[in-house]
Parts: C-alpha cells; structure tokens; sequence
C-alpha cells in the first residue's frame, strides 16, 4: 500500500527537542509574550492625541485577537473532525466564496454603493451567505464518514477554482477604476476595521465558543476516528454537525471581519501540534490561539515600525503559510 499522503490527527510523530517542555510551560511562556507584545503595540512611539491614538490603536489589538482566535480554534477543530492536518475551511474554498461575493456587489450595486452600504449590513450578508454555504459543504462532505479525502480535497478545488473564475469573469466586465477600489478588499486588514463590528463579531464568536465549551470534552474522543467514537458512545453525527457549525461561524466572522487569510490556520496549527507533546485540545487549541496572536500582533508591529506599512501583512503570512502547506504536501507524514 503506498504511504497516506493525508497524515490523520493521531499520527505518531518523532519526538523533538521541544518536547522536552511541557505544553503547560508554553502556554505561559506565550500567553506572557502575546500580553507583552500588546503592551508594546500600544504605547511605542505613543504621542500626539491620545484620545484618538489610543481607541485605534486598541481596535486593531481586538481584531487580531478576535481572528487569532477565531481562525486558530476552527482550524484544530476542523482537523479533527476531518482527522487530517493539511485540510483548513480556507483551503476548502472558503476565502474565494469571500472574493466572488465582494466582486458580485461590487457588480450589480457599483463599488460606491458597496462601499457606502452600512458596515453592519454588509457584515451581517457576508456571514450568513459564508455560514450557509460552508453548513452545507461541510456536513454533505465529513458527516457519515464515506468520503474519501481524496474526494474532499478534489471537492474544495474545484469549488474554489469555480469561484476565482466567476470573480474572474465579473472582475473583467466592471470599470477598471472600480476594480482598483475592489481590489483593496481582497487582501486582509487591520488597519481598517469598523470598531461598530467589534462587538458583533465577538458575540458571536461568544455564541459559537459557548457551544464548543459544552461538548469539548468530545474533542480529544473525535479524535480517534469514528467507530472508536461510536464505541465510546459519543454521538458522532450530532457532534460533528455542532464542531462544523462552529467552525463555520468562526470563520465566516473572521474572514468578513478583516478579509480573507487563506494559510494562516495552517500556520499557527502546525506549529501548536509542533509544540505540544500530547494531542489534546485543551493544550493545542490554546497554543494555536496564542501562536496566532503573535504572528497577527508581532508582525503588525514590525509591518508599521519597520517598513512603514509597504506591504500588508497578510501578503507575508500567506507566503509564509503557503511554504508550509506545500512542505508538508512534499513531507507526507508529520513526524
């Protein structure tokens, strides 16, 4: 039999000098790191108004906590219901869902009228339209167990290949100057996040964690594949269809929040498995979270204080994630 190219969730891997530290210890050592480097983001090179330095300054910490989070939880979670650590809600087609909806208003309304819609709205459209067509994708595709992954990695391409082709096509029959404005969509941003969403976006992520704290003693369970789910008499069916719906709203929120980040999950996933010496969610999930929010805070403090905002941040971790996704393509197992 030639060797899975699809690592699962539990694959035994080759013990690192890392893992002589307990996940315990990394957590604090992060959770220390990711505080100081708020306390950093919010006070270097403080001066002028700080009534209106200050409140910015601050919704750009509360927006890369809240995709940290959002995207570090769905990520694991969505893993360990697919039982494979290369397959991300983004990589599933996810983020070009986000590009064909902002590029079809943009062409049935004009991009002024996109832009003047209100914040809340728009927000409020982006998240049902992302949540109902991931509910659906997900749960046809993992619940019952027959699908191969082969079949789910096929499926997220050609949907995602779908979408960049209808943007495609609606992106060449608009003006070009509305392109342009269109375009500074596609790219997530920090920079310029409504405050009003804010508090929006973290009820909701609130609601669906709610739901996730209620069963996340299944988790680790989840874990072990289906008939051992069975046989330890979780309900699978009905637990799955609650971590996708999760994941769903995690993500929807996050990616309408601040836009698309295609290879993030990826990156901050990889690197918590990397960290922590036993599979279990209550380690991983933590570390994933405070992973991402040091890669979202740190690299925006170097983006502004180093190179001047010349590029957007996303653009980097996506090349950073893109490097991962193929090694670990190339590498075939996680060891």
């Amino acid at each position: 039999m030639p060797p899975n190219p699809f690592p699962s969730a539990l694959t035994v891997r080759r013990r690192l000098p890392t893992r002589s530290v307990g996940p315990r210890t990394w957590i604090l050592v992060l959770g220390l790191l990711t505080a100081g480097l708020v306390v950093v983001f919010m006070t270097i090179g403080l001066s002028g108004n700080l009534s209106y330095v200050l409140p910015l300054r601050a919704n750009k910490v509360a927006a890369m906590l809240l995709v940290a989070y959002a995207v570090g939880i769905s990520t694991v979670l969505f893993q360990t219901v697919t039982g494979n650590r290369i397959l991300t809600p983004s990589i599933m087609g996810f983020d070009a869902l986000y590009i064909l909806l902002q590029t079809f208003l943009a062409f049935t309304i004009g991009t002024q009228a996109l832009l003047t819609m209100g914040a809340g709205t728009r927000f409020v459209l982006e998240v049902l339209l992302m949540v109902g067509f991931s509910w659906l994708l997900y749960r046809w595709l993992f619940i019952g167990g027959g699908k191969s992954l082969h079949l789910v990695l096929l499926v997220g391409i050609i949907f995602g290949t779908l979408f960049r082709g209808m943007s495609s096509l609606l992106q060449r029959l608009i003006d070009p100057s509305e392109f342009v404005v269109l375009q500074d969509l596609f790219f997530a941003s920090f920079t310029n996040v409504d405050p009003s969403l804010l508090g929006v976006s973290t009820l909701a992520i609130l609601a669906a964690s709610a739901v996730g704290w209620r069963i996340r003693n299944q988790f680790d369970v989840l874990a072990l594949g289906r008939e051992t789910a069975l046989s330890l008499g979780v309900d699978h069916k009905r637990t799955v269809t609650r971590v996708l719906l999760i994941c769903s709203v995690l993500v929807a929120v996050s990616t309408a929040l601040v836009g698309p980040i295609t290879f993030f999950g990826l990156l901050v996933a990889s690197l918590a498995y990397q960290l922590s010496p036993v599979f279990r969610h209550k380690y991983v999930l933590a570390l994933a979270v405070l992973l991402g929010a040091i890669a979202l805070i740190g690299g925006q403090l170097v983006l502004e204080r180093v190179f001047g905002f010349d590029t957007a941040l996303s653009i980097v971790i996506e090349f950073v994630g893109g490097i991962v996704f193929i090694a670990l393509l190339l590498k075939g197992s996680i060891k």
